[in-house]
């Protein structure tokens, strides 16, 4: 199990584990582990952010925070997120669009996106109360990492991929099993942090994802690796927008 672990991180983290030639089949039948190594990922940054609202302007914060979880991830979702946006928007069938997603080049669908997605994650942030920016950015971590399970559980293979892995795992009785996990291991995250805010911001998240496989299945048939990523990126943003409009209504 130890090695399945470092697997995990080493794929969802910059964290300097080993892995092995096992890593992607190790990690599609963990993938249920995935809100756990989110909640690490997000304690990392909520613990950050907490200690530079000490002393920064609250835009900084959200700016720096941000910037903080996208480097220890590596930024290998926000490269999918990029590449999803370019997708979307290229013309033609969905052989045609899965291609511009493979493209080497970010053109103007996949820049829009991207830059939207991260300044409104930025923006929400720094709008969060020192107070709760701990448990938030745990919470929407946790979210975003459940989305890419739940994008797996929902979706089909849009063709033979790295995604093709995950999305096999998570099909079938195991699938069901593996998402029952995912779905307990989040909400057990999400209601001692933040009671029925937190049921509602993974609420949001899967719901982003179950709409992201819907669109993707109608522009490209299917779902890919740069969907999932795409998903992670897409579900923070929205988690946290439903997590300040929660609190700001409560």
């Amino acid at each position: 199990m130890l090695k399945e672990i470092k697997n995990l991180f080493s794929f969802l983290t910059i964290i300097p584990v080993s892995m092995d030639k096992d890593m992607l089949t190790d990690n599609a039948k963990l993938m249920f582990v995935f809100p756990l190594i989110g909640a690490f990922i997000g304690l990392l940054g909520g613990v950050f952010g907490w200690t530079v609202t000490q002393f920064l302007p609250s835009l900084v914060v959200g700016a720096l925070v941000l910037g903080v979880l996208l480097l220890i991830t590596g930024l290998h979702h926000t490269d999918g997120l990029l590449d999803f946006g370019d997708g979307i928007m290229a013309h033609g069938t969905p052989e045609r669009k899965i291609e511009v997603m493979h493209d080497h080049l970010t053109g103007a669908g996949g820049l829009c996106l991207g830059i939207l997605t991260l300044l409104i994650t930025a923006l929400s942030i720094a709008e969060l109360d020192s107070n709760l920016i701990v448990q938030g950015i745990v919470v929407i971590e946790v979210s975003a990492k459940l989305s890419m399970v739940v994008g797996a559980w929902a979706g089909k293979a849009a063709h033979q991929g790295m995604a093709s892995s995950f999305l096999e795992s998570m099909h079938g009785y195991k699938g069901i099993v593996r998402l029952v996990i995912a779905l307990a291991i989040s909400f057990g995250i999400a209601i001692p942090f933040l009671w029925l805010t937190g049921v509602i911001t993974v609420l949001s998240a899967i719901l982003t994802s179950l709409v992201i496989v819907g669109i993707c299945h109608r522009h490209f048939k299917g779902v890919t690796g740069d969907v999932l990523g795409a998903t992670n990126e897409l579900a923070r943003m929205v988690s946290l927008i439903a997590l300040l409009a929660v609190t700001g209504w409560a």
